[in-house]
């Protein structure tokens, strides 16, 4: 199972900040982080490729941006 991340509503960094929390916790595996803007988006993935891990997924549903990032 995922670790899961719900940062909508949220505005930079916090989504930032609190994908960096899980990534610590974590060390690998699968994360999948919510967030509701584009800025936050590229902002999560780029954090999250710059800690090593990679996005595998990024899928927007009404709104919502669901970003997998997988180590």
């Amino acid at each position: 199972m995922s670790t899961q991340v719900d940062a909508r509503g949220l505005s930079c960094p916090q989504p930032v900040l609190m994908t960096i929390d899980a990534i610590k916790a974590e060390k690998k595996g699968e994360i999948e982080v919510m967030v509701d803007t584009e800025t936050s988006k590229e902002n999560v993935s780029r954090a999250a490729e710059n800690k090593g891990w990679d996005v595998t997924d990024v899928a927007e549903v009404d709104g919502v941006f669901r970003i997998t990032i997988r180590k």
